[in-house]
Order: C-alpha cells, then structure tokens, then sequence
C-alpha cells in the first residue's frame, strides 16, 4: 500500500493495492482483490442501505465521498505451474481511501496527483465497449520503421495529418527542470488519438519532436498481425502463450518488459495489457530501433 500524507506529515490518504495490499473491508463488503464488477453491486447494494450516493470517478468505477472510498482495478497475475509469475486476462479491485477534505474528487487534488496524475489520462464514464475485428481497420506493420501509416521519424503534425487530420483527444509532456517547477520549454511527450485508437510517442531529435513509438489501444485500436498472430483486442495469456511456443519453436529470443510486457528480440515491440471492465485484453507497442521501452 501507498501512504500520502500531507504538509507536516499528516496521513491524508492510503492507496491499498490489488494484489499485494491488505484486504479491506467496508461493512460487510470485501474490497480488494476481487471482481470489478462484483464489488460495484456491493458497493451500491450498502450505499443504498445507508442512504449515501455513489458516483464514478475518472477511471468508470465507484466513488463515494461519504465514505472517502475510490476504487480501482488492475491486472491480476498469478503463479504458474512452474511457480513463475504471469499475468492473466482477469482486473481484479483496488481502492484509495481519503480523509474527508479529499473526499469529494480526490483525483483532483494536488496531493493525490502527486501520487498519480490523471489529468491526461482518458476519462471513461463506466462503460468498457472493446471494439469487434470485423470493426477494426488493418494496419501493416514493419518492423523499427512503421506502423500502418504512421513512420518513425514524422514530426506531430505529420502523424495527425496521416490519420485524416485527427486532433489529439489529449497531449502528455514535461518540462526540462525540476517536475514541480513550470520553467524551461514544455516539451511533448505523446499525442493520444481516440477515434484512431492510437498514442504516438515522441523524443527530440534536431530540435523538435518526432515520432519514436506508438502504441495501439487494446480496445479500439486498428488490428496489427505478427507472423499471423492478430496482436489487439485478444486475451493477453493467449498471445503470450503463441509468442512463447514461437520463441521455442524457432529458438528465437524473447524480451520482458518492465510491465511483464512479452516482446520479440530484435523488433522492439511489446504486447501490453488494457483493462476492459473484469477482463484484459491485448494492445501492443512498436517502437522505433533506439527507443528505450520503459513501461
């Protein structure tokens, strides 16, 4: 768990987590570790006996200011067979837990931003629609150069203007100096595409940014293949499983990301996970030759 404590340390908030946090419980509801969606029925199901409203926060899951209770889900991984430690395609619930100056929209506030900053982070209003195959447009994908019609190497207005003059729905970027002080040039970090379903990523090179990576979104995304494997929208352990018997069939190495993100050596290409309600499903992210994949 994540202690947040405010000027003069002073606890103002405990962010407990899914899979190695204490388990919580709110009356007679279990809150960590379990399905989403079952914990939302709960939740709703005491708050109605206690006569408090329940809202949504930014990421689609249930806040009660009553309580100072927001809750969340992540990734649940498990043991293997072997006793290895993989990831599966389940979400399974985490929660934080604020004092009551906080309680209102905790996200919003300074003290937990500098915990976890979703100011650029898509808002989702409780929905998980994950788009059909039939529905996704095919990209070709080289590898170290392209990803559909987006090359290594465009500038921001050439990666908007390859996907029909989109507008990003969202821009992430930093400034050069110290990350609580706005001084120096602010410098773009990535464009996020909704309608596409893609994130372009960028790094500096003669001056400006260009495009060094892009990740297609598991749930909306374009459909990429590798070597006939459709890499978006599919159940992670399965595409994990078809990279692995890949890598042993053709005695091929394997890289793993910080994220427990599988990838093949040499083509810098990781396949992700994106939350879709209780499950997860694939996205992938192809990056340039140089790009340093870090989470």
């Amino acid at each position: 768990m994540t202690a947040i404590h405010a000027p003069g340390m002073l606890l103002t908030a405990v962010a407990i987590d899914a899979m190695d946090g204490p388990l919580v419980r709110l009356g007679d509801v279990e809150l960590i570790g379990r399905v989403p969606s079952e914990v939302r029925s709960d939740i709703q199901g005491l708050a109605y006996q206690q006569q408090v409203a329940v809202g949504v926060n930014w990421n689609g899951d249930p806040e009660v200011a009553a309580w100072g209770l927001s809750m969340g889900a992540t990734q649940a991984w498990e043991l293997s067979a072997e006793g290895d430690v993989q990831r599966t395609d389940r979400a399974v619930s985490d929660a934080l837990l604020v004092a009551p100056e906080l309680a209102e929209d905790p996200y919003s506030t300074e003290l937990v931003s500098h915990w976890w900053d979703i100011r650029e982070q898509p808002v989702n209003p409780g929905g998980w629609p994950v788009s059909a195959d039939r529905d996704r447009p095919r990209w070709e994908w080289t590898p170290l150069e392209r990803v559909g019609p987006l090359r290594f190497g465009m500038t921001p207005s050439e990666v908007a203007a390859a996907l029909g003059g989109e507008v990003p729905a969202a821009r992430r970027g930093h400034f050069p100096y110290y990350r609580n002080r706005r001084s120096g040039q602010w410098c773009l970090d990535e464009d996020r595409f909704d309608v596409s379903g893609v994130t372009g990523h960028y790094w500096y090179v003669g001056g400006g940014p260009v495009l060094a990576a892009v990740t297609v979104h598991g749930r909306t995304g374009p459909q990429v293949t590798f070597d006939g494997l459709d890499l978006i929208g599919k159940a992670v352990t399965s595409v994990d499983a078809a990279l692995v018997q890949r890598a042993e069939n053709e005695d091929l190495g394997l890289l793993i990301g910080c994220s427990g993100d599988l990838g093949p050596d040499g083509l810098n290409m990781f396949v992700r996970a994106a939350r879709a309600g209780d499950a997860m499903v694939s996205e992938a992210r192809f990056c340039a030759a140089d790009w340093d994949e870090h989470g």
